[in-house]
């Protein structure tokens, strides 16, 4: 199956450049460097999600205490989706003069710097201010990781990507059903929030270690020292943007507004904060899950559509007040399995490294920017009709768009590619 899916592909290309190559001195360091690798690549991607998905859970007593409608307070999950579009394109052009493996250093210090100052918010500015400064740091993060993957990994793309995706989901999965408990013990919002400044912590010391072991006694350089340029003029690049924009909206609505949607249907408290750590919880997986079923079958397209109808279910169900469980279900395996599928898309597409964090960036830059009216817009209804009726449709319609949009990403002769 692997032979198959590299055959005369150039978007399945996976060999890389000797200058990308891991300087080596024997099968031992060859071990270490792996495991260090890819240990530092998941604990950077666990921490591409906490800083947003922390704050849904408690976004009820941010509102009381610091006397934010629900319009406002959905800048506080928009505006890092803002910064990951406008300067994801940046950080490629960062990762150029200082380094890749550095940048995504520094990107996780601002993440972990930016979270723990949340523990002295006293004010509504403050708060967006570190909504902005995390923001920063997840837009420069993302695009890298997948430059790396290509890079060091280009032998192991898919489960690489499945390893990236599974952390991606596991943040979120921690953010949002222990942000809860924590402020329940520690009766503070602020210090809740501010937890989710450890995974950071954790990840420094070993992308310092990666850094190191990279490029010994060199200066740093971005991949193989090609200038890097983002494909401006390349169809394929743009519809994998929409169709990442279209995912992300939908996802970081339900982030955002998950809990409250839930108790308008008539949920407990209880029950919807169950029902919100399902939805992260069956995305851990996800990225596994997907590697196992291009396995038997190795359609991109194919998978995007069914992927596609799975999530659009799981939203009509919602719509109706139908098996609830089963409906978050559908929505957070079908959203995981999606993200995971489309990260991989552009890292495959890509030949070398600087493609490949120049597509993800692109993507993602477009991507977060559409994705970003998502919370904005659910917020704006339910203030204005006092439910998430039409919000809710408006998500289904755009899953439906999605799944007709799969059609075109992948050309019928490359379908099994």
């Amino acid at each position: 199956m692997r032979d198959r899916r590299h055959n005369g592909s150039r978007a399945l290309m996976m060999n890389i450049a000797p200058e990308a190559s891991i300087p080596l001195s024997s099968v031992q360091e060859q071990g270490l460097n792996r495991w260090l690798g890819v240990t530092a690549l998941f604990l950077a991607s666990l921490n591409l999600r906490p800083a947003v998905a922390s704050i849904a859970p408690v976004l009820g007593s941010i509102q009381h205490d610091l006397g934010l409608s629900s319009a406002i307070s959905s800048f506080l999950v928009s505006i890092p989706m803002i910064c990951m579009g406008l300067l994801a394109p940046f950080s490629v052009k960062l990762s150029g003069k200082l380094g890749n493996e550095r940048v995504i250093a520094l990107s996780l210090a601002l993440i972990g710097g930016s979270t723990l100052l949340r523990l002295f918010i006293q004010s509504a500015a403050l708060l967006f201010l570190t909504a902005l400064l995390s923001g920063i740091g997840i837009a420069m993060l993302g695009p890298l990781l997948s430059g790396f993957i290509k890079k060091h990994m280009a032998g192991s793309v898919p489960s690489m990507i499945a390893i990236y995706s599974m952390a991606l989901a596991l943040g979120a999965a921690l953010g949002s059903s222990l942000t809860s408990p924590l402020y329940w013990r520690l009766d503070s919002w602020q210090m809740a929030l501010a937890f989710w400044c450890l995974p950071a912590i954790l990840a420094l010391p070993l992308w310092f270690g990666v850094q190191k072991r990279r490029n010994p006694g060199s200066v740093p350089q971005a991949f193989s020292g090609k200038p890097l340029k983002l494909p401006w003029k390349t169809g394929k690049v743009w519809m994998l943007a929409i169709q990442f924009g279209m995912l992300s909206l939908i996802f970081y609505s339900l982030l955002g507004w998950l809990p409250l949607m839930l108790t308008a249907t008539g949920a407990s408290g209880g029950q919807a904060g169950f029902m919100v750590t399902l939805f992260a919880m069956v995305q851990i997986p996800s990225g596994i899950i997907l590697q196992f079923l291009l396995s038997i079958h190795a359609s991109r397209r194919d998978w995007l559509i069914v992927l596609s109808i799975m999530q659009t279910t799981g939203l009509l169900l919602f719509f109706f007040s139908l098996y609830l469980w089963f409906a978050i279900l559908l929505c957070g395996l079908g959203a995981g399995m999606l993200f995971a599928l489309v990260n991989l898309l552009p890292v495959e597409a890509a030949s070398t490294p600087e493609e490949a964090a120049a597509w993800a960036a692109m993507t993602q830059c477009f991507g977060f920017l559409i994705g970003a009216a998502g919370p904005l817009l659910m917020g704006y209804l339910y203030d204005r009709m006092g439910n998430f009726h039409v919000g809710i449709m408006g998500l289904v319609l755009i899953s439906t768009v999605m799944g007709i949009l799969s059609l075109f990403i992948i050309p019928r002769r490359n379908v099994q590619k």
